[in-house]
């Protein structure tokens, strides 16, 4: 900039700082707070927001570079990159998880505990539900500002006993055999 007799203005705004900052999947969720140490061994206090995505950059006014003369100081500009989830799949504002559900479950239905990234919530499964059913839970999902949450899909995987069960394997064996049109009909005892 030029003043009025053409001189550089001795006023300048400082440089932007860039970071990048890798963060675990819940704390991206939740947000929070986490010091950040900076390669000049000062320390930068970030808060961070909850729904928190990859590539996301976090501005932190005046935490950048010094100005210049009485220019302001420059922003902190903070790229961010959430790590994936071993349970917790994000699409879109969507979170997915598999759920283990025991064959007693299944068939009979009932109440069951679903983790979500902010704890565990209960959940009703529907009598006969099949493996690979989708079921939702409303407003589970990922935030994005002040629009509502997104939802969570829980798909459910039938699990066995991690011990053979003989009662079950026998009641199995017993229990029918398939007809002709595919639907099961209980076979006779002798």
């Amino acid at each position: 900039m030029f003043g009025r007799a053409g001189r550089a203005d001795p006023n300048r705004p400082g440089a932007d700082a860039r970071y990048r900052v890798k963060l675990d999947f819940l704390e991206a969720f939740n947000g929070g707070k986490r010091t950040l140490t900076l390669p000049n061994s000062h320390a930068l206090d970030v808060t961070i927001p909850p729904g928190t995505r990859t590539g996301q950059t976090l501005r932190l006014r005046g935490k950048g570079g010094t100005g210049i003369g009485n220019g302001p100081p420059g922003d902190a500009l903070i790229e961010v990159e959430v790590r994936p989830h071993a349970l917790f799949k994000l699409k879109g504002d969507d979170i997915h998880v598999e759920l283990p559900l025991s064959l007693r479950d299944a068939v009979l239905g009932g109440r069951v505990s679903v983790p979500t990234p902010s704890g565990p919530v209960s959940m009703a499964v529907p009598k006969w539900s099949n493996a690979g059913a989708v079921l939702r839970l409303r407003g589970k999902g990922m935030v994005r500002g002040a629009a509502a949450a997104g939802d969570e899909y829980v798909t459910l995987r039938l699990t066995l006993p991690a011990e053979p069960d003989a009662e079950l394997q026998d009641f199995v064996s017993r229990w029918g055999t398939a007809k002709p049109n595919g639907t099961w009909q209980a076979e006779e005892t002798l």
